[in-house]
């Protein structure tokens, strides 16, 4: 029987500093949990949703102190969304694929995985410094450049970036500091430098400051979107940020996934920092999406071992994550 053998709070320092409007990050804390059943294991990684409340501390506490039955669809229906039950949910897919022999994706009736491109995240700072990073970036190989703005010279910023790497293409993402602006004339301003979508510029709950925007750029829902329940709020975009973090782990991602195309929504998968073992399993949701921006690994000082292979700016089947035991 398989039973949860340890849930446990590893920190992994960022590469120099993952700076954004609401403040800048030296490090994550993520909580890894770990099935099995005393010949097949299964492991999932979780990054908490700070701005949420959540801590490492709490979802390895959360899931410590889970007492439901142990597949997959009790431990959706039992426990709230949010890192601890992604990090539970995606150890058991984890481990259901060892058990089965095959790979999580076709466990999931999935596609066989390929390439993707992933956006690469240039840091809130000063023009020059963004302007170095873009064409740091994209001397990398990477062709999308995702872009933290702060709704104070943004545009300043995005012209800089433009000029370090004028042949990328360029998304940005807002973390609700556009609240006191005016969207539609910033929107249209970025529209110039070649942006092509604007993550979250309003703050969660303010979704109706939207509403009345006209805008060439469509936007992006991040903070306001986590599960199912929440895209009936969404009225003035017309793409969504995943994040199994947010979703409660990749059963529900897969569900919220189908559930935004059939209204005609656009997809991004995203994720927050985190190793390749929280990413691999976003790498499957990715299959297919309009955007992916899966760097959550690339911005750390350090991976674990078996790490997504990453070349000229794609992400690469691989890794240890949802594999079949041999």
């Amino acid at each position: 029987m398989v039973e949860i053998i340890s849930a446990q709070v590893e920190r992994w320092p960022v590469a120099g500093a993952f700076i954004i409007s609401r403040g800048a990050k030296t490090h994550v804390d993520v909580v890894v949990c770990t099935v099995g059943d005393g010949t097949h294991v299964g492991r999932g990684e979780g990054t908490a949703i700070y701005y949420e409340g959540e801590s490492a501390e709490s979802c390895a506490a959360a899931i410590a102190a889970y007492r439901g039955p142990l597949d997959r669809a009790s431990v959706n229906r039992l426990m709230g969304r949010g890192a601890a039950r992604n990090a539970l949910d995606c150890a058991l897919w984890d481990y259901e694929a060892r058990r089965a022999g095959v790979p999580v994706w076709q466990l999931a009736g999935l596609a066989e995985p390929v390439a993707v491109p992933t956006a690469f995240t240039i840091s809130l700072n000063d023009p020059a410094q963004m302007e170095a990073d873009a064409q740091a970036a994209a001397v990398r190989g990477f062709a999308l450049l995702k872009c933290k703005l702060t709704g104070e010279g943004d545009r300043e910023r995005i012209a800089a970036v433009r000029r370090g790497a004028p042949g990328v293409r360029l998304i940005v993402d807002a973390n609700e500091s556009w609240a006191a602006m005016d969207i539609a004339a910033e929107a249209a301003a970025l529209a110039s430098l070649g942006v092509e979508l604007i993550e979250q510029p309003i703050p969660h709950g303010r979704e109706d400051m939207l509403a009345d925007v006209r805008s060439s750029v469509p936007f992006c829902a991040d903070e306001s979107l986590h599960s199912r329940e929440d895209l009936d709020r969404l009225a003035g975009f017309s793409a969504v940020n995943i994040k199994l973090d947010k979703a409660g782990g990749l059963t529900e991602a897969l569900a919220l996934s189908q559930a935004a195309r059939a209204r005609g929504l656009r997809i991004m998968v995203g994720c927050m920092l985190g190793t390749s073992l929280g990413i691999a399993p976003a790498f499957l949701l990715a299959q297919g999406a309009d955007w992916v921006d899966l760097d959550g690994a690339l911005l750390l000082a350090e991976d674990r071992e078996g790490r997504l292979p990453v070349q000229n700016g794609m992400l690469m089947p691989g890794g240890l994550w949802g594999q079949a035991d041999a």
